[in-house]
């Protein structure tokens, strides 16, 4: 469990909270949480974690789907699938609009736990398919509108989330313009995404930290 801070009350433990001493409360407005961390930090693992005693989790994944011409990417899909329990829901899309707002769901079904895997494949993913890197037209200005609808869900969801990204400031300069661009752009997000968020950790090394 984890310590109180200095003038915070005791507390008993509560549903969703795991031998990590990660917490995702419920309070009247669901949590908001993000997790960043650099590659291979632990981050995923600390996210999962904080869900770990829920009955249900939908599990949004970001990502292309594993096939035999990526070995390393098939790889890490497999050790995530793995990883979650089996009544976890998989969801591959990159629509976390729709995710976010619940859009069709039940009562029951919106009080169900979100774990968003993750914002960097997803942002990725967004630029890719707006033709941003073809030089598309209009391109650059879906990518934002893109982007605002994202934060706009966020800020407005009624389900509690956990979203996992890579904290970029840390990690090697892109040699590249596309990489500088992609780098810039996952910052900003990151950035607004924490400043809409009731908790904000970093995971180091394995070990997470809250930041917020």
């Amino acid at each position: 469990m984890s310590r109180p801070v200095q003038g915070e009350p005791r507390r008993a433990p509560v549903r969703g909270e795991g031998t990590s001493g990660l917490l995702l409360r419920r309070r009247s407005r669901p949590e908001r949480v993000l997790v960043l961390g650099g590659a291979r930090s632990g981050k995923s693992v600390a996210a999962e974690r904080m869900l770990a005693d829920a009955d249900r989790v939908d599990y949004v994944a970001t990502g292309t789907k594993a096939d035999s011409a990526d070995p390393d990417w098939a790889a890490k899909v497999w050790a995530h699938q793995q990883r979650r329990p089996k009544q976890w829901i998989t969801i591959e899309t990159l629509d976390l609009e729709s995710v976010l707002t619940g859009r069709d769901l039940t009562p029951a079904e919106l009080s169900t736990p979100v774990l968003i895997e993750c914002l960097s494949t997803w942002l990725a993913r967004v630029m890719e398919h707006s033709g941003l890197w073809d030089g598309r037209p209009g391109a650059d200005e879906e990518v934002t509108r893109t982007m605002d609808r994202l934060i706009a869900a966020w800020q407005a969801t009624s389900r509690p989330v956990i979203a996992v990204s890579n904290e970029v400031g840390s990690g090697v300069v892109p040699g590249t313009v596309s990489g500088i661009r992609f780098r810039d752009e996952l910052g900003a997000l990151n950035a607004r995404i924490a400043a809409e968020s009731q908790q904000v950790w970093l995971v180091v090394a394995g070990i997470p930290q809250r930041l917020k």
